[in-house]
């Protein structure tokens, strides 16, 4: 039993290594054992790992002066924001392109996709990348750059270039704030470029937020109101102009 505890903490301190962030059910299926397993594991060793909002990390990350924030903000709000999703999913048509932005909101309209529809989804994030692997009719565009893992997303002027070559026909946004008077913002600045190209390439852009985002203003502006559809939150879509 102590052998087969001390691999299985070996195996998980590589993955953790290996991607930074782990889900807790990737970790269980990796090791072929259940989450509760996981979970004790994780409680026995916090020297090795610190766990936060469904998602194991290092315990230096935690203990940090920065700690993984993708996995920190992945259970906030977490049924706001997968009823946001559920609104928002009924802009999802088969054969046609998707952008899906990061973040931990829009991984959850990733599952909303119907399985029978083949769709075309562009995306810049591992969180919605992994997720995006496991439909069979998704047909997943990822654009590239220098990895930011505050975001687990890449930015750089590859990902840009790329995106001018994509027709895409529905955008869903994400923000970390929505200010009434001066529009959507988020807290990484790497992020700004791939959304402003985003929106000016869509043919309808939707913003997609839970409710605690509307008010607030966050450092890196990147589009007013009017650049979107509609905001789409937890109660539904408002629309913002003329479809």
């Amino acid at each position: 039993m102590t052998n087969r505890k001390t691999k299985r903490i070996a195996t998980l301190a590589d993955a953790v290594t290996a991607r930074r962030v782990l889900h807790l059910k990737e970790a269980a299926a990796l090791l072929g054992v259940s989450e509760m397993t996981v979970r004790r594991d994780i409680a026995d060793n916090p020297g090795i790992f610190g766990y936060l909002g469904g998602h194991i990390v290092s315990a230096a990350d935690v203990e940090g002066d920065a700690p993984y924030e993708l996995a920190r903000a992945a259970d906030s709000h977490a049924a706001a924001k997968r009823n946001a999703c559920a609104h928002a999913a009924r802009h999802i048509r088969p054969e046609e392109t998707i952008f899906i932005d990061c973040g931990t909101t829009l991984e959850y309209l990733v599952d909303l996709i119907p399985e029978n529809y083949p769709v075309t989804a562009v995306c810049y994030s591992m969180n919605t990348a992994e997720r995006l692997t496991r439909k069979p009719n998704v047909r997943m565009v990822m654009l590239g750059g220098l990895y930011y893992p505050s975001s687990a997303s890449f930015s750089g002027g590859a990902g840009l270039e790329t995106l001018e070559q994509l027709g895409i026909n529905v955008a869903f946004l994400s923000a970390a704030g929505v200010d009434t008077a001066r529009g959507a913002s988020c807290v990484h600045f790497h992020e700004v470029p791939v959304k402003r190209k985003v929106i000016s390439l869509a043919r309808e852009n939707y913003l997609v937020v839970d409710k605690s985002k509307i008010g607030k203003l966050k450092p890196a502006f990147f589009a007013p109101m009017e650049a979107f559809r509609s905001v789409i939150t937890e109660d539904g879509e408002s629309a913002l102009r003329a479809n």
